[in-house]
């Protein structure tokens, strides 16, 4: 089975519609088509930006609450390990490719320009939200 690290940000995407490829890979996850790496650093983020007042319109804090709490259930958690310097322009994202590889997930799901520019540079596989999704429902019986 894949298993993926999702950029909380798509996940954030998937809160705002649920048309989409963000929206597409929340299902999957929640239907158990790919194994999701979390951490407490990833849920954290996550959380702090779902909480703001800005996304009440997308979903209330109790929706939020359920849906950090479903992602809890599903997704199997690591260690935030120490990030070594690698996204060149947005050092934030460092911790997404230190779990990717201390997970040993095939694939960092990220539609950051920044994440996307390094595929080279990293010693993670990059997928976009688009190419993400669609590997998953390819695999899907």
């Amino acid at each position: 089975m894949l298993r993926a690290v999702v950029d909380p940000n798509v996940l954030i995407s998937s809160r705002i519609s649920d048309l989409g490829h963000p929206a597409r890979i929340a299902r999957a996850a929640d239907e158990g088509r790919f194994e999701l790496i979390l951490s407490e650093r990833l849920l954290g983020e996550l959380s702090e930006v779902l909480m703001r007042p800005r996304f009440r319109r997308y979903a209330t804090e109790g929706e939020v609450e359920d849906f950090l709490f479903g992602l809890r259930e599903k997704g199997i958690f690591f260690e935030d390990v120490e990030a070594e310097r690698l996204v060149p322009d947005d050092p934030k994202d460092d911790y997404l490719v230190a779990l990717t590889r201390a997970s040993s997930a095939d694939y960092l799901v990220s539609g950051d320009p920044h994440l996307a520019g390094v595929k080279n540079k990293v010693p993670v596989t990059v997928l976009t939200p688009r190419q993400f999704s669609e590997l998953v429902e390819s695999e899907s019986p």
